[in-house]
């Protein structure tokens, strides 16, 4: 393949720029699924799998919590979900180191999808007991390594497809595989969250799907594992045997000819990566996104577990995703509308606001919901409270997100647009992670406890701040009550930075929108940069 180099302003020759014969007539070339129909429902299928370990272990915490884990304890098992907020780490060895005979993506997906298989049927055979239940501790870090491996996996296979959608399609399909990925990673993600939730509780079962009540589920978590892990085997191998992969090196011309799938070495991978930390403009955008979702981290990552301690069933929880599922869908398409010029990022701040005040309104929810459910009994208007709050939360939630994508997509250097753009997402996603484990691990610091018993005498010392002492005050015949609770000391405390965040930060958002797209260039023109500029 015949490649273009960018020269810097002293000549040298730096990063190799895909060629541009061609490029436009791909481009405008319409969309024609004859050929591609069985690769578009492959696709669609593989994201499906994705999506299942990635449900299953959102609905972890949710058991955790009814078996009696600590908020430390959940922020633990949190770092599970990190995965795919680092997958740029190694996604450069991915797309470089391959078998050719095997195939360049099949070389990562088949082994990927092999070890999901075989983590799941390892994780039914001992998952119940490192949950813990019935007076036995859950086994967290334990649980916490495993299921981070298994997500690690995922994201894995994640890279593998992502990268074999752009050869298996015709190219004037390509633009299928954002929708192949996004339905079928939320169709796998309900699968393995919201429909295992529900068949896992006796309640939902009771209630809905059976005649004779019974005092468990129509399915536990290793009959799921075990399922899931078999099937995860079997579609593996029918992929591994039945799908051939094209090679871009060799016998298949149009895909030769793609100048937008272009893969840089794992060199030149890296070297891109150091390059694009050292530009000012991106470690001005890092701070921003790796401080922007501290505002919302106790509305996201604590709130529901709060629900769930005060009495509200946790199939009911995961069952009001449904009904937001198609605002989720529409939202991206309306707000685009707003988000497509040179300052999308307007948007993105101007919707912080709102969502402060719908995350206030989930913590006011959570604050009374002890007072509306009564004798294990929640109302219906309680629900509906719920989902309207969550469905305004979810709004401004996705004003942001398509707001900061457009963004991303604006200033990204087209030379290296895919790596650029995935590095990018690694900053945003980490911006939640890291701050959703924080605000986790801190709740029970923050949280004042005592032991409350007739004869306070017996429990003078005793303030519950452990384990071992919430024992010793069962044991003594008392009982731990929380004097105030540390989740709402958070709430209050993201509010205000929230808020502090807006005035500081927006100086530095409109500036960064100001900036000439040359700023943005992993490699740039001769010309003087902008950065001698005084901010205003």
């Amino acid at each position: 393949m015949s490649l273009r180099r960018r020269r810097d302003s002293e000549g040298k020759d730096e990063f190799p720029l895909p060629p541009t014969e061609g490029r436009e007539s791909v481009e405008h070339e319409k969309t024609d699924i004859r050929g591609d129909k069985a690769n578009i429902a492959l696709l669609l299928f593989l994201y499906i799998l994705q999506g299942i370990p990635i449900g299953l272990i959102a609905a972890v915490p949710m058991l955790l919590q009814n078996r009696g884990a600590s908020y430390r304890e959940q922020a633990e098992f949190s770092i599970t979900l990190w995965p795919f907020s680092l997958k740029l780490l190694w996604a450069p060895i991915v797309d470089s180191c391959y078998i050719r005979s095997f195939g360049r993506r099949k070389s990562w997906l088949v082994p990927s999808q092999y070890m999901i298989g075989i983590f799941m049927l390892f994780l039914s055979m001992h998952v119940e007991q490192w949950l813990g239940g019935n007076g036995q501790e859950p086994n967290v870090p334990l649980l916490t390594l495993v299921f981070f491996l298994l997500n690690f996996l995922a994201a894995t296979q994640d890279i593998a497809v992502d990268g074999w959608a752009l050869t298996m399609l015709k190219s004037c399909n390509v633009s299928y595989a954002s929708t192949c990925n996004s339905v079928g990673q939320t169709a796998g993600y309900f699968f393995g969250y919201v429909t295992f939730i529900a068949f896992e509780s006796k309640d939902f079962c009771n209630k809905y799907l059976r005649s004779v009540p019974k005092d468990h589920g129509m399915i536990t978590l290793p009959e799921f594992l075990w399922f899931c892990g078999w099937c995860f085997l079997l579609a593996t191998t029918l992929v591994a045997i039945f799908k051939k992969e094209h090679d871009s090196a060799v016998g298949n011309s149009e895909v030769r000819r793609r100048s937008d799938i272009y893969e840089l070495n794992l060199y030149e991978s890296y070297k891109i990566l150091i390059s694009m930390i050292r530009m000012r403009p991106i470690q001005i955008l890092a701070i921003i996104l790796l401080t922007a979702k501290v505002t919302f981290s106790a509305a996201d990552a604590v709130t529901q577990l709060k629900l769930i301690d005060a009495g509200v069933p946790k199939e009911k929880l995961a069952l009001l995703v449904v009904p937001v599922i198609p605002l989720q869908i529409i939202l991206p398409l309306i707000v685009s509308r707003y988000t497509n010029g040179p300052r999308p990022m307007d948007v993105y701040v101007s919707a912080i606001p709102y969502r402060i005040v719908f995350a206030s309104m989930a913590t006011l929810i959570a604050y009374f919901t002890p007072y509306m459910i009564s004798g294990g009994y929640v109302p219906f208007y309680y629900y509906v409270l719920l989902v309207v709050n969550y469905a305004f939360y979810q709004i401004f939630l996705y004003c942001m997100f398509v707001a900061v994508m457009a963004f991303f997509a604006t200033i990204s250097d087209p030379a290296v647009g895919g790596t650029y753009m995935t590095f990018l997402n690694t900053l945003s996603n980490l911006g939640g992670n890291w701050a959703n484990t924080a605000i986790l691990w801190l709740v029970d610091v923050l949280t004042w406890t005592e032991c409350v018993h007739k004869n306070p005498a017996l429990v003078m010392d005793n303030n519950c701040s452990s384990k071992k002492q919430k024992e010793e005050c069962s044991l003594a015949g008392g009982e731990c009550k929380i004097v105030f609770d540390g989740y709402y000391i958070e709430s209050v405390v993201c509010i205000v930075y929230g808020v502090l965040w807006m005035i500081f930060a927006r100086k530095w958002v409109a500036y960064l929108q100001n900036l000439p797209k040359r700023d943005w260039l992993v490699a740039k023109s001769p010309q003087k940069s902008s950065f001698t500029t005084k901010i205003r």
